[in-house]
């Protein structure tokens, strides 16, 4: 078994970046074409609330929804390290959680 680095961060739908861009598209970016990481995975969410306890949800009456979405990377600990100070600049500290995990077969280089 090796040991990787999960991380999830915690956004909503149309939340733009510091540069005002979508920072979906900006962290897939960063993530996929700049560093290269092994996986990630977008979940979206039907229904959620953060800090301030406004309840955002799929549903008809609502047209304009920021549906919550978790983004889910995993690589090497190495790797998961040397991204997290560009995660932490694009996205808020504490919408970020990571823990080390193990995987069953070994990762390939």
């Amino acid at each position: 078994m090796d040991t990787v680095k999960v991380v999830r961060i915690y956004f909503k739908e149309g939340e733009k970046a510091r540069d005002h861009r979508n920072l979906m598209q900006e962290l897939f970016s960063l993530l996929h074409e700049k560093h290269r990481v092994r996986g990630a995975t977008l979940f979206r969410g039907i229904a959620g609330f953060g800090e301030h306890g406004l309840v955002e949800a799929d549903d008809l009456l609502r047209l304009n929804v920021h549906l919550p979405l978790v983004l889910e990377v995993v690589d090497t600990p190495e790797k998961i390290e040397g991204i997290m100070p560009a995660l932490r600049a694009m996205v808020p500290p504490s919408h970020i959680i990571y823990w080390e995990a193990q995987i069953e077969t070994p990762l390939e280089e």
